[in-house]
Order: C-alpha cells, then structure tokens, then sequence
C-alpha cells in the first residue's frame, strides 16, 4: 500500500509540472504553422462542412451524417470537439467498463465521456497548439467511436498495446472462425 501511495504522488507531481509548461512558438510541432484561433478553427471547420453553423465560441458540423459540436475556450486555451452518442440512462457496469477499457487502448485520442446525461465521444486538447492534422484526425476518431459504440469502441485502426480490447477481439475472431464466418 505505502509503495502503491509513492507511486501516486509522484505521478501526481509529475503530472501537475507538466500541466504548467506552456508550449512556445518555437516548441510547436510544426513551428511553419500557425497558432490554431477559434477564427482559424472555424474556417477548417466550414472547409469540412460548408453547412456548418458557428456561434460564438461554438461550432456545429456534420461529418459522415454523425453531428459533431465544437466548443473552444480562448481564455482556458482549450477546445472539446464532442459527440452525441445516446442518453447515459441505463448504461449498465459492464457497459461502462467496456466503455473505460476502450478509452485506455482503442478510442485512441477520442474518449468516451458522460455528462449532462448522455454518453459523448469527445476530444479535448489545448487549442493554441492544436494543429490542423490534429483536429482532423480527432473529428475521425470522435466520430469512429460513436459510429463503432457498442462494436469494435474504436477510435481509429490502430490498438494501443496493454489493454484489454486485443483479448476481446481476440475472443470475437474465434467465435467468428467458430461460426464460419468469413474474415
């Protein structure tokens, strides 16, 4: 227990000192790209979707029929794009420990979240740093894992290692060759 309380306290710090470094112009990724705004965000978004609606801070799309609604903070720098999955009402624990298993190896950098009484796919990521293949990749993979809820929980094509998910699926593909199934 007292070893398992040192761990937790020195991942706390850790975790706390890295919250406070702030990303420098010259530590970006791409440094030939420019800072993300909510201006430049919303003409990425209506490039995507020239439907789309923008109100203030928030942004609305639609990607592969699936609504996804974007909120950005400039103050926080921080943006969440989120989507709509179902009402969280009557999610059992085995559901949501599925839930939780996918966030830790398939959903990727998308996650499943509850609040206000539903199930979101949602990505959250500070939003000066925030790159334009970044935000395409999290609207892909926040809209793959409310497309593959209650499937696969996937957000993407790639499995992190470690987790739980390659054994189910594992499980899956036997019970498949089981049946016949053509793979």
């Amino acid at each position: 227990m007292r070893l398992f309380l040192i761990f937790a306290v020195i991942f706390w710090a850790v975790a706390a000192l890295a919250q406070d470094e702030q990303v420098t112009p010259e530590e970006q990724t791409n440094p030939a790209e420019p800072r993300m705004t909510v201006e430049r965000l919303a003409e990425i978004v209506m490039a995507i979707d020239e439907k789309a609606l923008l109100q203030g801070n928030a942004m609305q799309l639609t990607l592969l029929d699936v609504p996804i609604l974007v909120v950005t903070d400039p103050i926080a720098d921080r943006m969440r794009a989120m989507v709509p999955i179902r009402s969280a009402e009557g999610i059992d624990p085995a559901e949501l420990l599925r839930l939780m298993q996918a966030n830790f190896d398939t959903a990727l950098d998308a996650r499943y979240a509850v609040a206000k009484g539903r199930l979101w796919g949602v990505f959250i990521h500070p939003l000066s740093p925030l790159e334009k293949e970044q935000f395409l990749s999290a609207l892909a993979q926040t809209v793959n894992v409310a497309r593959t809820y209650g499937q696969t929980y996937s957000g993407g094509a790639q499995v992190f290692g470690g987790g739980d998910s390659n054994e189910i699926y594992r499980g899956l593909l036997e019970d498949l060759l089981k049946k016949g199934e053509d793979i």
